[in-house]
């Protein structure tokens, strides 16, 4: 039992440093914060379907923190403790760690078919948790503070929420897109390697 925990750890360990270097190799990246990455969150999702969604979450945590450490110079532009505070959770710690649920849906030794479906529904969830976050808190933080910096043309023409929808999709659903057409290739990830 132990080798095996040993096991988990260490690939745990190497999919977040993956995650982490993919999210680097940005093929868009938005004005004002949030790229399409090289599938950076798919290392994280395979471990919620290879290893559960304990091992998943746990995963996805210490990947939003090192997100949070790679983010840390916007914060320069929040000015109240409660904003720093929403943008800290609600842009890293809360949009990063629930792709750890995407297994949730998941169960071994079904047919392929099944194994697929639970695969690209616990894949389209945690991408939808995600954006509803970044959504969030683009209305309740970084609306106002594009609108006081007048850093585009966009902010006065639409409400908070409409804004932060436009803007977030525009980054979001092409890294969802690219994310659900690969992740078909969880089911050979997960299984790479026999427990």
């Amino acid at each position: 039992m132990e080798r095996k925990n040993i096991r988990i750890l260490v690939e745990c360990a190497i999919m977040v440093s993956l995650a982490t270097v993919l999210s680097m190799i940005k093929v868009y990246e938005a004005p004002l914060g949030g790229s399409v990455t090289l599938l950076s969150m798919l290392p994280i999702i395979v471990i919620s379907f290879r290893w559960g969604v304990p091992a998943g979450v746990g995963s996805a945590f210490v990947y939003s923190v090192i997100q949070l450490l790679f983010g840390l110079n916007t914060f320069a532009y929040v000015v109240t403790p409660a904003g720093i505070i929403g943008a800290i959770l609600l842009d890293y710690i809360v949009p990063f760690t629930v792709l750890g649920l995407a297994g949730i849906f998941y169960k071994s030794g079904v047919d392929r078919k099944k194994a697929l479906i639970s695969i690209f529904a616990g894949t389209f969830l945690v991408l939808l948790l995600r954006f509803i976050s970044h959504v969030i808190i683009g209305g309740v933080v970084w609306y106002e503070i594009t609108k006081q910096n007048n850093w585009n043309d966009y902010v006065h023409q639409y409400s908070k929420w409409i804004y932060s929808l436009l803007y977030n999709i525009t980054y979001m659903g092409p890294e969802a897109a690219l994310t659900l057409l690969a992740s078909p290739i969880i089911l050979k990830l997960k299984d790479l390697f026999k427990h």
